[in-house]
């Protein structure tokens, strides 16, 4: 006998017909590699119980996680669901639903490595299969270390777990976690190996920042609107402002950081990715290929730093000790982990050009850091002054308008522009107009994890990154860090520093005034 909460996952609901039934996939087994370690518990499966909840997964789904560590599927399913007590959306969770989502969920110990755990694997995925009444359908997320990415592939190639497309047969696909590759060598050398297993259809590479809300709402802003499309040009936009920054530090990740810095962790993917969307083209059609080809456009057209004006357009900084919200904190050279005489940058600004027609003379700049006084992510679009000042005193100068997008938190859109302050006088204040997802919808984003699993389950890799945008970012990132690896080996560095609860090292903004520009305050 079913319980209510199972059947209240098959039971019809007009009014999401037309618009959730259609986003359903087909039946699929998951298989979590890492699937003891952080990201499933706090990322991976709230993000599936609550897709779930949504009815949002197929009716008949299974999960298998695979890790190192030696667990029960008891043991491995009551970890899953502490982890979805404290970070699914959907909470508290539903103990009839947590048992019908749970009874389908399984754990096989195993090394990334070893060839016969992966056959094992393959029985136990068979039998599950059988079980459940699943076609074969199957997803493999590598939850790895980025060293276990090449090797688990092979094993699944080996075991022949994920056989490539072929018409009329259950369909494989592998999503694979950042960093992919750590420069464009190694990114090229791990497309060449995973490709020797997988077709390229098959792979998506994620990226969370294209699950955030915000993100995906920026091609709806631009492309379905006619009002701000014809003003996204160099004929109106003044230059272009791109802040990530995070209030914490390392935190127990020194070692890697030790070896990927800001440049790596942040704005390869994250930044990059965000640059892209938001200067690309309009697309032929809202599809995986149309959109990322527009991408592509962008990453290539991005010129290289000449070495004359290195030293002008790229900044990097350590934070140093300093306050944050009261709280004293170290610098980064006292982390654990991190070398006393470390050269790693936490914090990163760049001004960058787009050599297109649409951007020509248009500046982007770029930052990120670690220990700022505010966790935020947006996009800043400052538009052209009015050409001539009919308001205000002789040499007195009017805020420009400000089109802010904000990707985290708060999610939503701000338009800043001059309004007259009531009175006799003729004076003029800046006011915002603002959406934000929270009040305008009542209901809060779905988090980026629910929407790139359900998309991958889906087939559709609009917002996973293709390998030739990877390469093509690896490409323009790379030549920042040969020059960096330079300065070290020379025996010098232009390495600032400044304390953390700051918004960065005085050489940005000294990039920015030397361009009569100034950073934003988010």
């Amino acid at each position: 006998m079913k319980t209510l909460s199972e059947e209240s996952l098959l039971l019809p609901n007009p009014l999401r017909e037309g618009l959730v039934e259609e986003r359903i996939p087909e039946p699929a087994a998951m298989v979590i590699f890492g699937a003891s370690g952080d990201l499933a518990r706090r990322k991976l499966l709230p993000a599936l119980y609550s897709l779930t909840r949504d009815r949002l997964l197929p009716a008949r789904f299974a999960v298998l996680g695979f890790g190192r560590a030696t667990l029960t599927d008891d043991a491995f399913r009551e970890e899953m669901r502490r982890g979805c007590e404290e970070f699914a959306r959907r909470r508290p969770v539903d103990p009839a639903l947590w048992a019908a989502f749970a009874r389908n969920v399984f754990y096989q110990q195993g090394a990334y490595d070893d060839p016969a755990a992966f056959l094992r694997l393959k029985v136990r995925l068979e039998e599950i299969e059988h079980t459940l009444g699943l076609p074969g359908n199957r997803v493999f997320y590598l939850s790895t270390p980025p060293s276990a990415f090449a090797p688990v592939i092979r094993s699944l190639g080996h075991a022949n777990l994920a056989p490539k497309p072929a018409p009329g047969q259950p369909f494989s696909r592998v999503i694979i976690e950042k960093p992919f590759g750590i420069d464009l060598q190694t990114a090229r050398a791990l497309n060449t190996e995973v490709h020797d297993i997988l077709a390229e259809q098959q792979i998506y590479r994620i990226d969370h920042y294209l699950g955030k809300e915000t993100v995906q709402n920026l091609l709806v802003f631009r492309f379905a609107n006619g009002i701000f499309e014809p003003l996204w040009n160099n004929h109106f936009v003044d230059h272009v402002q791109i802040t990530g920054s995070e209030t914490v530090g390392v935190e127990a990740r020194g070692g890697y950081f030790e070896q990927a810095g800001s440049l790596r962790d942040m704005v390869q993917n994250h930044l990059l990715q965000v640059l892209s969307l938001a200067a690309m083209e309009p697309p032929v059609a809202f599809e995986a290929d149309a959109v990322r080809d527009e991408k592509l456009k962008v990453l290539k057209a991005l010129r290289f730093i000449p070495e004359s004006d290195f030293e002008h357009q790229v900044v990097r900084a350590q934070y140093a000790a300093g306050s944050i919200g009261g709280q004293t904190v170290p610098g980064y050279r006292s982390e654990p982990d991190v070398s006393p005489r470390s050269t790693t940058e936490t914090f990163v600004a760049l001004k960058l050009f787009i050599d297109s027609w649409r951007w020509a003379g248009v500046p982007f700049y770029l930052r990120s850091g670690k220990r700022m006084p505010k966790r935020v992510t947006e996009i800043a679009i400052q538009f052209k002054e009015a050409p001539h000042l009919l308001f205000g005193k002789r040499g007195e100068t009017i805020r420009p308008n400000v089109l802010s997008i904000r990707i985290q938190p708060d999610e939503g859109i701000a338009l800043n522009f001059g309004s007259k302050l009531p009175g006799p006088a003729m004076e003029i204040a800046p006011v915002s107009m603002e959406f934000r997802y929270g009040s305008s919808f009542g209901v809060e984003p779905p988090e980026a994890y629910e929407r790139l699993l359900l998309d991958c389950l889906l087939g559709d890799g609009t917002l996973f990154t293709r390998g030739d945008e990877v390469e093509a970012s690896w490409s323009w990132v790379s030549r920042i860090h040969q020059r960096w690896a330079a300065e070290v080996a020379a025996g010098r560095t232009t390495l600032d520093s400044y304390p953390a609860g700051s918004w960065g090292p005085e050489a940005a903004d000294r990039m920015l005034a030397a361009d009569g520009r100034a950073w934003r305050l988010p």
